[in-house]
């Protein structure tokens, strides 16, 4: 990532009282941006930050002490798919219990995923999200525009989206014909059109062809359980399609980015396009640093884990980790998309029709934490950088989220480094009831979050309703970060 302005902060000594009183005051934390790291007191006045220093001298409505924890920016996961239709059924989180359990985990913001319908228009479909998101998100959230038909009268609708409803990205999948899938040359047209009016286009780069082949054979051939689902979308497909889309990128011109990113040959494909001088962002997901295919070797159990692309590798989780710390990899998310089990059971027989899905809102901060920063994997300021800064920093958001600074909205994490605890369904917020890390003992806890200056989470209590969620307008997509 290219050099950027230093969001460091002078800190001074502050012996007279600063201008106002009131709000809140968190007092001796040591924050974490995603290029600092310092012992300060941070002043919050209404929703935004209004001052940082060492000893602010202020009489607050109330105060916080953050000695020995670290406090560090709301995260914001790009990747979430809440109250979503899906094979017949939603995803089990809706924009209430999602958006509470995000906060939860330290994620103060998250960005779903409109699905165009075949025939229809964006407006349609934008309509139709945000008659389950409007007044029922507990915690702030925006939309990407999955384009799933672009014709002419789509065409016409991008500017509308980005100028008008703040809706900046556009999702298109290279996978699942005749429902989500566009070919090469909508895509082609679709970039275009977005790199006009200064968007950005996200991809789930899987050849949908090949994958939809396989899996057809091990059916005809009576091999139906959730390994098959693994070996029906093996490595090739996704670095195929993440060549292919990088290289239409390059043509046109577009920013792009991948999202879920699972495998070496994938991150493979992004490390050739650099020698071109082009620059694709890439997401990947907190699974597919921890955990592998193993789990599909469990009999139906392994259903828990079916989600697409499927889990790789043990050497494809230390590429993943390289290419964080190489760069390559600018953010980790979730790709949130719960089913409850007697949902995954539709599949008991074919594992075609087990709804694709993980939850893991509410614990990608604390996971990343854990098996990253603790384990030495990557640093605290890389933490904060693909968690939280590089999300608003893609999507246009930045500096109002994502860091910690002055004039920014106070999303703030205070987190315990030390704390030991084990993640399971019996304590987690998200309405799914089963855990992808059950029994998983993880270092470093979420205590306090707050969101646009408002305590949300104390004392592992949600002290806001749903309705205080604000739908964040996002700007065009920098050209670069």
């Amino acid at each position: 990532m290219r050099e950027e302005k230093k969001e460091t902060i002078k800190i001074k000594d502050s012996k007279a009282p600063l201008a106002g009183v009131g709000g809140l005051l968190i007092k001796n934390g040591r924050i974490i941006t995603a290029t600092d790291d310092y012992v300060a007191d941070i002043h919050i006045e209404g929703e935004t930050v209004k001052a940082i220093g060492k000893n602010l001298t202020v009489n607050p409505d109330k105060e916080i002490d953050a000695t020995g924890k670290l406090v560090f920016p709301g995260g914001i996961d790009p990747h979430v798919h809440l109250d979503m239709p899906f094979m017949g059924t939603f995803s089990s989180d809706n924009y209430e219990t999602g958006t509470r359990a995000a906060l939860f985990g330290g994620t103060t913001m998250v960005i779903d995923f409109i699905l165009q319908k075949q025939g229809n228009s964006l407006r349609s479909a934008l309509e139709e999200w945000k008659g389950r998101s409007d007044h029922n998100c507990v915690g702030d959230y925006s939309f990407h525009m999955a384009v799933t038909d672009f014709n002419e009268h789509t065409k016409k609708e991008v500017q509308e989206m980005i100028e008008k409803e703040g809706i900046t990205s556009f999702k298109t999948f290279m996978a699942y014909k005749g429902a989500l899938m566009i070919d090469d040359r909508q895509m082609v047209g679709l970039m275009e059109e977005v790199k006009k009016h200064g968007g950005l286009i996200n991809v789930h780069a899987t050849n949908g062809d090949m994958i939809d082949f396989l899996i057809a054979k091990h059916r005809s051939e009576g091999k139906c359980t959730p390994l098959y689902h693994y070996l029906s979308q093996p490595e090739v497909t996704e670095a195929e399609a993440t060549g292919r889309f990088a290289d239409m990128a390059a043509y046109t011109g577009c920013p792009g980015y991948i999202v879920h990113l699972t495998c070496e040959g994938a991150l493979n494909a992004i490390r050739n396009a650099t020698r071109r001088n082009q620059k694709v962002y890439v997401e990947t997901c907190i699974q597919y640093l921890l955990l592998d295919a193993s789990l599909y070797e469990q009999n139906f159990e392994g259903a828990k884990w079916v989600m697409s692309p499927p889990l790789r590798e043990k050497k494809d989780q230390a590429t993943l980790w390289a290419g964080i710390n190489q760069g390559l990899v600018q953010v980790v998310a979730t790709d949130h998309c719960p089913f409850k089990w007697e949902q995954k059971l539709m599949g008991k027989d074919d594992f075609s029709k087990i709804p694709n899905g993980h939850p893991a809102i509410e614990n990608r901060m604390e996971l990343l934490y854990s098996e990253g920063v603790n384990k030495g994997k990557i640093t605290l300021n890389k933490y904060v950088e693909v968690a939280c800064t590089n999300p608003a920093k893609i999507f246009g958001m930045f500096p109002k989220k994502g860091t910690i600074a002055v004039g920014s909205d106070a999303d703030i994490v205070i987190f315990d480094p030390n704390e030991k605890h084990k993640l399971s369904a019996k304590t987690h917020h998200m309405n799914v009831d089963y855990s992808g890390y059950e029994g998983w003992e993880v270092t470093g806890k979420v205590k306090t979050v707050l969101l646009r200056g408002k305590i949300a989470i104390e004392n592992n209590h949600c002290l806001i309703d749903k309705g205080y969620g604000k739908f964040i307008r996002r700007n065009k997509v920098a050209d670069k970060i």
